[in-house]
């Protein structure tokens, strides 16, 4: 079966399943979250991730991104390392780790005292197929923007130099954002419609991604899609989307999410 059956649809099932009646090396984007450990209630759904994991690694086109956006349980005094864990099997299955980044809530969950700090961050590893196709920066402010700076330099670390090669005079206007970005978890109206999920994860997160990783009419899939964050922010900048979830419910919402986007002029954001 054709990927083009699948194309801007919400599709009810066992993400395994459908994903093996996609062509190889199709996909652009993928960004998902999984019911990871036992902090979040699937329905009592099973998570098969090593055949998820292979699956995405077929699907998706050389040069394209998977986006793996997770975090661990605290079990018998102990983080279990699930992450890290998927995170290393991506790696033995053909992924790169492109980047290890994280998602800071700036409104955590208050926790019960366990001899810890209040967890307020889950990882977003970026895995990619091969060497990044296309990465289109997201750019802040500097801080000293146009200021002299005598004898300050760059290094370069990706080539193993330390040595003083570049002087930063005067610094630029703009530079790369970090990779520990920041959102409001579920305050925002856009965030509102997926009250009803127990995890949904910050329009503002995704719509970052896709901007990122992707151009205009790519392919962004979420292979467990729940209220359909992803498919609604994909479908409100343009791109192709898939979304797919074994529950029958959340695809209704993910469907009624696209349906109020699809039903307003199309929005374009963009970054310096």
């Amino acid at each position: 079966m054709n990927i083009d059956t699948y194309i801007n649809s919400i599709v009810d099932g066992n993400c395994i399943e459908i994903m093996k009646n996609f062509d190889d090396n199709v996909i652009d984007l993928t960004i998902t979250s999984p019911p990871y450990d036992d902090l979040r209630n699937y329905n009592g759904y099973v998570f098969p991730f090593k055949s998820i994991a292979n699956e995405l690694y077929r699907v998706t086109k050389q040069g394209g991104v998977v986006v793996w956006v997770v975090a661990d349980a605290t079990i018998d005094a102990t983080e279990t390392g699930t992450s890290f864990k998927q995170a290393l099997y991506f790696k033995e299955i053909g992924f790169n780790l492109h980047d290890t980044m994280i998602f800071r809530k700036r409104n955590p969950i208050p926790q019960i005292y366990r001899k810890r700090y209040n967890n307020e961050f889950e990882y977003m590893f970026v895995f990619s197929k091969g060497v990044v196709n296309i990465h289109n920066p997201i750019k802040v402010d500097c801080m000293h923007a146009g200021l002299e700076l005598n004898g300050t330099t760059y290094k370069n670390y990706s080539k193993n130099e330390q040595v003083r090669e570049k002087l930063a005079k005067p610094v630029k206007e703009k530079k790369i954002k970090g990779n520990i970005w920041e959102y409001v978890v579920g305050k925002k109206q856009e965030d509102q419609e997926a009250k009803r999920h127990p995890a949904p994860f910050p329009c503002e997160l995704v719509r970052d991604h896709i901007l990122s990783w992707t151009n205009e009419n790519d392919i962004v899939l979420d292979p467990m899609c729940g209220s359909g964050t992803t498919p609604r922010v994909a479908c409100e900048q343009n791109r192709k989307y898939i979304g797919i979830d074994i529950s029958p419910d959340y695809c209704e919402m993910a469907r009624q999410r696209v349906k109020l986007i699809e039903m307003q002029p199309t929005l374009h954001f963009q970054y310096e």
